[in-house]
């Protein structure tokens, strides 16, 4: 991604109203387009594809005329999960695309947290209150109320759009290793999704040595973010290290030692020794 890019990164996640959708379209910049294919050009795509489906959203909506957010939920699985098959499988854990937008777009298939961004701006773009809600470990989607006091039902993109009852919600929930409680429902954050989706980059990178370009450039645009664990300038220094630039990283690990210093001044130390070390690789 140019410079030009980023600066257009960090300009949207500084909106008044961020869009978590730009964002990831962004991000997945950094992977690089096809070739032959501008940055320009790989979002007008994308924009043309969201504007595709929430048109089949709306002629749904108009010859059905769903009354209530479970037919609205139903119609929106029909059209998203079943005509335009997008949806998930175990598979696509393991593959970068999987948490790529503009690859999403085209594949149909994703994870949990991407399938759900799609019906997000699709029911945006057709009138169709659909917000995302971060369950740990698995995200899904509440149609309706969320966020403005009314009814809602909760959906899983990742299974073709399936409705899930409170029972279904609390083993999703049990299987992550947390308790259940009403909280969870809350609707998503923009910013919160998006670091969301890169730490899902970071993590699939960190599993694959020989992808240490991709996890920095996911950790650089987590650290654009208005708010991101400070952890993540470690992450980075580590990365920068272990990519070869041992004067870069040794020197952003002794500032991050510094913000260390007042409240874990131990792990300010092992920070400090890291970048020793990595200085002492220079010899």
């Amino acid at each position: 991604m140019t410079d030009q890019n980023r600066d257009r990164f960090r300009t949207a996640a500084r909106a008044e109203q961020p869009d978590p959708v730009l964002l990831c379209l962004l991000a997945a910049g950094e992977h690089g387009p096809a070739p032959g294919v501008s940055a320009d050009e790989l979002l007008a795509a994308c924009e043309a594809a969201f504007d595709r489906h929430a048109g089949a959203v709306r002629r749904a909506v108009d010859e059905r005329r769903p009354t209530g957010p479970e037919e609205t939920a139903a119609l929106l699985a029909a059209v998203l999960g079943g005509r335009e098959r997008f949806h998930g499988r175990q598979s696509d854990y393991r593959r970068l695309e999987s948490s790529l937008l503009p690859e999403v777009l085209r594949r149909r298939r994703g994870l949990p947290i991407m399938l759900s961004l799609v019906w997000m701006e699709v029911g945006r773009r057709a009138g169709v209150a659909v917000h995302g809600i971060a369950l740990p470990g698995h995200f899904i989607v509440a149609v309706g109320g969320p966020g403005g006091g009314g009814e809602f039902v909760l959906a899983d993109p990742f299974h073709g759009g399936r409705l899930l009852d409170p029972a279904d919600v609390e083993h999703l929930v049990a299987a992550a290793g947390h308790a259940y409680g009403p909280e969870l429902l809350t609707p998503a954050q923009p910013l919160d999704i998006v670091l969301r989706v890169l730490g899902n980059v970071r993590a699939w990178a960190a599993d694959r040595p020989e992808h240490a370009r991709t996890q920095l450039w996911a950790t650089e645009l987590a650290l654009l973010l208005p708010r991101h664990p400070a952890q993540l300038r470690l992450e980075r220094a580590e990365l920068l290290v272990r990519m070869g630039d041992f004067l870069g990283g040794s020197a952003e690990m002794d500032d991050y030692a510094q913000i260390l210093d007042t409240f874990d001044p131990d792990t300010a130390a092992k920070v400090r020794q890291e970048a020793r070390a990595a200085r002492h690789r220079l010899n």
